[in-house]
């Protein structure tokens, strides 16, 4: 191609984007050595970050903090959308070629080891000392930790909570406080309390107090929220499902997300940091107990892993089918819908995970989604600037743009469900950062899968402990 004819192409496809986007906070998409367009051209000689991201979801909040930032610091933000296969290789392919290198990136914290040790990322140079418990829950700073150095900025994350049916719970809160005057009644009368055709109490002949009642109503309610495992069982025992009901709970017991919160607070792989090879810890007694609880629990909530899923299990709740399930933070927004549209007929509310038993305590697994600074970009200060204000200063702006919820302890959701959500993240267990140990989720899952189906946990715990220590400590498998 002649080099007329380029600079001609360049020139109109400047002038399409420039006429369909802010001059600051366009997004581009990477589509390719052939494709690829030289943004810096456009803009003359003012600096220019190009920020990449693989997640669609965040491009409305990218655009915005580019124009944002842009406007305030003088400089060009160029997001650029790429696809998530080989993420980090491109994204290495392109520092090397510094054709669109990106100067900041979004990663999830899992791989920043691998970015580091690529030198795609570097300990950050916290300017404006925002990296602190101050801004953030110790979990998000343990999430983008590599060998003691800050090597990225949170700013987002996922975990899981409890949500329930409220509705479910009052009547289960009255029949426990019906139940409690029938008996009181039937010791003065001697007899087992009047019932109509149906089998349920006859209140008018019971002579109930309907104020009494009201009241201890008002107080079985305020302990139906399970605690632990143990207190969903009993709920189980002692609730008369009504019509339409199914199940008392229901989860996607086939993805380790929904699992980990059975043994996170015993197993280890990496420590809190998730990064350390002489921090794993998997085979414990601990562990093997949990799941023994876990294991149990297939008597009470048949549930076929084959063909369980997670929409499946939320659709069953949001039918009315089941009272407990657990589900990511994507529920707040589908239930808060699904309750204005009318197609969800009942009160709900959400809760931090029940500790297995009241010797074991519970911890969920969380992912963050992080900002990391190129090792190899020309503007380190100003992308570390840039990145500390996507992760900060702009966060209030994140939920509503995105949906993603902002890790920032300042930022505001507007969405109270989501406070439960950021409890429960700031006690939970990160993704490890660890290459060696990459496939130990999926590993993790087979384990669960054949624990719910029968299988001897002491010794399925003891195979996982020594694959996953052969594998950190580089032994042939």
């Amino acid at each position: 191609m002649s080099v007329n004819l380029k600079m001609r192409i360049l020139a109109v496809a400047a002038v399409i984007v420039l006429a369909g986007a802010s001059l600051y906070g366009s997004t581009l998409e990477l589509k390719g050595a052939e494709g690829e367009i030289e943004a810096d051209s456009w803009f003359g000689h003012k600096d220019t970050l190009y920020c990449w991201y693989s997640d669609e979801a965040l491009t409305d909040y990218i655009n915005g903090a580019a124009v944002a930032f842009g406007e305030r610091e003088d400089v060009r933000v160029i997001p650029v959308l790429t696809s998530e296969g080989e993420y980090l290789e491109a994204i290495n392919r392109a520092s090397l070629e510094e054709n669109q290198m990106p100067d900041v990136y979004l990663v999830s914290n899992d791989s920043l080891e691998k970015a580091y040790l690529a030198g795609l990322a570097g300990e950050v140079e916290d300017g404006g000392e925002i990296c602190d418990e101050e801004h953030f829950p110790k979990a998000a700073l343990s999430a983008v930790t590599y060998r003691g150095k800050i090597v990225a900025y949170p700013l987002c994350y996922e975990t899981s909570a409890l949500v329930y049916n409220e509705s479910y719970l009052e009547q289960w809160a009255r029949q426990q406080a019906e139940r409690e005057q029938a008996e009181a009644d039937s010791e003065g009368l001697g007899i087992a309390g009047p019932q109509n055709e149906d089998g349920t109490l006859d209140e008018a002949a019971a002579g109930f107090d309907e104020e009494a009642l009201a009241v201890r109503t008002q107080e079985y309610l305020a302990q139906a929220l399970p605690g632990t495992v143990d207190d969903i069982l009993q709920f189980a025992y002692t609730f008369d499902v009504p019509e339409g009901v199914e199940g008392v709970m229901s989860w996607d017991i086939s993805d380790i997300f929904y699992n980990y919160w059975i043994v996170g607070g015993y197993m280890s792989v990496g420590g809190e940091a998730g990064d350390d090879p002489g921090a794993v810890r998997i085979e414990s007694q601990e562990a093997v107990r949990c799941l023994e609880v876990y294991q149990a629990l297939n008597e009470f909530f048949s549930i076929s892993s084959d063909t369980v899923s997670y929409e499946s299990t939320l659709q069953d709740f949001m039918d009315g089918k089941t009272v407990f399930t657990i589900a990511t933070t994507d529920a707040v927004r589908r239930l808060e819908q699904a309750k204005a549209d009318g197609s969800f007929a009942y009160e709900y509310g959400f809760a931090t995970m029940p500790d297995v038993s009241a010797d074991y305590k519970s911890r969920s697994l969380s992912v963050t989604g992080a900002v990391a600074v190129n090792g190899y970009t020309r503007h380190r200060e100003l992308a570390n600037r840039f990145a500390a204000f996507l992760t900060v200063e702009y966060a209030d702006t994140l939920y509503e743009r995105s949906g993603k919820v902002p890790s920032c302890l300042s930022a505001h959701t507007g969405a109270g469900p989501l406070d439960v959500y950021g409890l429960e993240y700031a006690d939970s267990v990160s993704l490890p950062k660890m290459m060696e140990t990459g496939n130990y989720w999926m590993q993790l899952e087979i384990l669960f899968s054949k624990v719910w189906n029968g299988a001897d946990v002491t010794e399925l715990v003891g195979e996982l402990a020594a694959r996953i220590d052969a594998q950190v400590n580089g032994q042939a498998q």
